[in-house]
């Protein structure tokens, strides 16, 4: 009896750790090492930068001249142009100088300034989350007071609204111009413009991860120019020992685009 009973005793320890094993296991993670604000919410605050090469372009390339060699930052397959799109790009290489919004230093838009190579500080409140890009002082505003967008006017950067998810800042923006290109694509040599439209609508998705790193995603959905929505999605890194610096860029410049022409004129004397 003394043997059966040490023996019904192991086994109930071996089955009681074996539940806890199991229930640490399945037990939802939550994140409680992370800086968070007074309300609770994941603390975004602070300076962060892309370490990608996804301003030259979103998927995969080889380097050129000029361009140095990139992994793609786009999920689930190639962007899914409709077919008037993808020969729009090719149009936008041949007229960059001109098309490219970047060339007469308008505004980025939405998603491209957030894979440009420049950095972003983040501020945050409890109706807020802004964004001061260094990149021609370009600035985002992003209301997470549950307000909806405004009076449909029409944007470059567009009109941005928030909600939290848990420990995820979901952002959705529409209210484009439609005069904005969703990012450059580099093929058989030249920067391609991809297009947008004003239908263009844009959901993100910040999740930090950690002291030093913010998950982002892009959802961009715009049935006028692509078959389906696509996504895109890239670390962004922490480095609070920079700061932004001043990056004057003068708007509607035509200097670039006449400097280059000079090269082309024959010599004269």
């Amino acid at each position: 009896m003394h043997a059966r009973s040490q023996t019904a005793t192991l086994v109930g320890v071996l089955i009681f750790s074996t539940a806890l094993i199991s229930c640490s296991r399945s037990a939802p993670s939550s994140n409680t090492s992370l800086p968070r604000t007074a309300d609770g919410k994941p603390d975004l605050s602070g300076i962060w930068q892309v370490h990608n090469r996804a301003a030259a372009d979103l998927e995969d390339h080889v380097a050129r001249f000029g361009l140095p060699a990139g992994k793609g930052v786009v999920q689930g397959g190639p962007i899914p142009y409709q077919e008037w799109a993808a020969k729009k790009k090719i149009e936008n290489a041949k007229n960059r100088l001109t098309a490219d919004p970047l060339a007469k230093c308008y505004l980025p838009g939405v998603p491209r300034i957030m894979y440009m190579e420049f950095p972003v500080q983040i501020f945050q409140t409890r109706d807020h989350v802004a964004m001061a890009f260094e990149w021609q002082q370009v600035f985002r505003l992003i209301y997470t007071n549950g307000s909806g967008p405004a009076i449909p006017l029409a944007f470059w950067m567009g009109d941005s609204r928030g909600r939290w998810e848990g420990d995820t800042l979901v952002v959705d923006t529409t209210n484009f111009n439609g005069k904005g290109w969703i990012a450059t694509h580099a093929a058989a040599g030249w920067i391609r413009g991809i297009p947008q439209s004003q239908a263009c609508h844009v959901i993100e998705r910040l999740t930090r991860l950690n002291a030093n790193t913010i998950q982002y995603e892009a959802t961009i959905e715009d049935p006028n120019v692509f078959s389906r929505p696509w996504t895109v999605a890239f670390p962004l890194n922490r480095d609070d020992k920079y700061q932004i610096y001043e990056y004057a860029c003068h708007e509607g410049n035509h200097a670039l685009e006449n400097m280059l022409r000079l090269g082309d004129r024959p010599n004269q004397r």
